[in-house]
């Protein structure tokens, strides 16, 4: 999903940096929720981890160019059931902050289309899952349905991202490879909830992490 350097450039690239802002502020008052009703431990240890998490989904998984963009394994749905909103989000700005510092540095002023490209999406996720998942219902008990309904909200916010600075940077003369993209990335959205239900089978096992403040709370109750 990262946008390569040279397809939107210019005065343009401010939009990036505008809309980035925008999800930036949002991030941070999921941040101050998960603080006031975690406490401070917990939203570090989790932020951390997710953070590792998307630094070794960018770098050691699968990813190979398609189209406009190229396709990344990114997870963004397992992020979110088994450490909540804010750390996600958190781990998703990081870990893409610390893939361009170290290995892509070319990416850097691209930061703001692709960090917007990841975050928007999980925004959108969040909102599904209050609508699709009953209040009383832990992440460990979901339905393969769920989780593909979660995948294919954050999946497809990631295509139409990028399809809109594909657009912005070269107008419609890209159409084909920006529905290359697309097609690619269905492979990652019927592959995310099976590896959603996967780490939610495990976790279901694991009591320890019930009340340990390393995993979302909603994630057992």
């Amino acid at each position: 999903m990262h946008i390569e350097h040279e397809v939107v450039t210019g005065a343009k690239l401010v939009v990036g940096y505008s809309t980035a802002a925008t999800a930036g502020l949002y991030t941070l008052k999921t941040a101050w929720d998960a603080l006031r009703t975690q406490g401070l431990m917990s939203l570090v240890a989790r932020s951390a981890m997710a953070t590792a998490a998307v630094f070794t989904f960018f770098e050691i998984l699968p990813h190979y160019s398609a189209g406009v963009s190229e396709v990344h394994f990114i997870l963004g749905s397992t992020l979110f059931l088994i450490f909540g909103m804010a750390p996600a989000a958190i781990g998703l700005a990081m870990g893409l902050l610390l893939q361009g510092l170290f290995f892509a540095p070319l990416d850097l002023p691209q930061y703001g289309m692709n960090v917007t490209t990841l975050l928007v999406p999980l925004f959108a996720l969040h909102l599904v899952a209050k609508r699709l998942i009953a209040p009383g219902t832990a992440y460990v008990d979901l339905k393969y349905s769920q989780a593909l309904a979660l995948s294919t909200a954050f999946q497809g916010g990631v295509v139409a991202w990028v399809a809109f600075w594909a657009i912005l940077g070269q107008g419609f003369t890209n159409v084909a490879a920006i529905g290359a993209f697309g097609a690619a990335y269905m492979t990652v959205i019927l592959l995310e909830p099976l590896v959603d239900l996967a780490v939610l089978a495990v976790a279901k096992r694991l009591n320890g992490l019930r009340g340990s403040g390393l995993v979302t709370p909603r994630l057992f109750a």
